[in-house]
């Protein structure tokens, strides 16, 4: 399944304000420069699906894909039980390690808003940065079986 990088999101400050970016250099095991989350051991970088927001704004149509706190958008790329696949997004892999389940904080920006991402990856997934590289919206998305691991 291949797609494309949507939008991208930096927060400068844990519990802090998602500012767009167009483009985002991404450090191996380390995550987003600049992001609050950088250098985590876990959910480096979290990504969320378009046509998953597509549908919650056909019920609530306030909700706004920022609100969901994710670093990437994508579009044409399943994120339901992603778990460690390979995302590729420009030259950039990130290995996704689990769902990101919606937490209070979506509500608090639109009433209903954790609900109804709480179905089937709904909230997007998050990952592991593999390669150093530049992000930029328009790139190429895609979804792919892990990398064998190596014999020993």
């Amino acid at each position: 399944m291949s797609g494309r990088v949507e939008a991208i999101w930096i927060k400068r400050a844990v519990r802090g304000v998602m500012d767009a970016a167009v483009e985002v250099s991404l450090v191996a095991g380390k995550g987003i420069a600049g992001d609050a989350s950088f250098g985590r051991a876990h959910r480096q970088v979290t990504v969320i699906e378009k046509e998953v927001f597509d549908r919650v704004r056909r019920s609530l149509p306030a909700a706004n894909p920022a609100m969901r706190r994710a670093n990437i958008m994508v579009s044409g790329v399943r994120l339901a039980e992603s778990r460690n696949q390979v995302l590729t997004v420009g030259g950039v892999r990130i290995l996704l390690r689990g769902e990101t389940r919606p937490c209070e904080r979506m509500d608090e920006q639109c009433p209903g808003l954790r609900e109804a991402l709480s179905v089937d990856f709904g909230g997007g997934a998050h990952g592991l940065v593999l390669d150093d590289g530049l992000v930029r919206v328009g790139d190429a998305a895609a979804l792919s079986a892990p990398l064998p691991e190596p014999a020993l």
